[in-house]
């Protein structure tokens, strides 16, 4: 009996553990490497503090991540974050509420970093640069 609990709860542990999720990247210049070691050469250096990163895969102190433009390799978990943030999808309006017929305030462009406050329904309070309002959550790309 005792065994069978035990395969029951490695089998949905490894459920969960193969997930992907999202977490930022925590110091402004992270190195991402082609591998999941030190040892390992670099292949970017990414220099913007919160961007999202999907993580895809996971070993020991590494996991392997994927950004919004595809590239993937492996970051050192010290570098990651649980800060909320996103990139938008497309260009689009910010808003005063969470309504298409609220005050639009500003024009946020596609690829523009965002840092997430909440979300709720389908709308994310957001700020950006000088800019504080609410977005479409469907055009963000990242941790909500």
């Amino acid at each position: 009996m005792l065994k069978i609990i035990i395969i029951f709860f490695i089998s949905i542990s490894n459920l969960f553990a193969s997930e992907d999720y999202f977490l930022t990247l925590r110091n402004e210049k992270v190195n991402l490497r082609l591998g999941p070691s030190f040892d390992y050469p670099i292949k970017i250096i990414y220099n913007k503090k919160y961007l999202p990163v999907l993580i895809k895969d996971r070993s020991d102190n590494f996991r392997k991540i994927q950004d919004h433009e595809n590239n993937s390799g492996w970051i050192h978990i010290t570098q990651l974050s649980k800060k909320k943030a996103g990139i938008t999808m497309n260009d689009m309006l910010l808003y005063k509420r969470p309504t298409l017929y609220s005050k639009p305030l500003a024009n946020i462009e596609k690829g523009h970093l965002v840092i997430v406050s909440k979300c709720k329904n389908n709308w994310c309070k957001i700020k950006s640069e000088n800019y504080s309002g609410w977005i479409k959550k469907k055009s963000i790309w990242g941790k909500l």
